[in-house]
């Protein structure tokens, strides 16, 4: 599975599963962390955490466990998994460290086709 089809996967998972305001930005022109964030939110602690344990088992079987930080009271998870970082906010909390103004130079990657029109 390339980079793109991993991103478009986790949107995938996340949207199903009914996430907030996913966003994917294009990093790799600005970086070698990875070649694309993946930003959704979830209106509880308890939200982050249940997508978390989704996006993992979504794919566990094709990718194995990712890299996971930010436990702490669920506010803010990031799982890396390698060329895709996710990241997964109580929504106060996206909106505080604003990752997206925070990375403002980043290409914005059109992701209509994937997620669902009904939100």
């Amino acid at each position: 599975m390339n980079q793109t089809e991993k991103m478009e996967k986790i949107v995938s998972i996340l949207d199903n599963k009914k996430a907030l305001d996913i966003k994917v930005l294009k990093i790799s022109e600005l970086t070698t962390l990875a070649d694309y964030f993946v930003i959704a939110s979830a209106s509880s602690t308890t939200g982050v955490r249940s997508l978390s344990d989704y996006v993992e088992e979504g794919l566990k079987e094709e990718l194995g466990l990712p890299q996971k930080e930010g436990k702490d009271g669920y506010n803010w998870l990031l799982m890396d998994y390698g060329d895709v970082i996710v990241h997964i906010f109580y929504k106060e909390t996206r909106e505080f460290y604003d990752l997206e103004k925070l990375w403002i130079d980043a290409e914005s990657v059109d992701i209509s086709q994937i997620v669902s029109k009904e939100r």
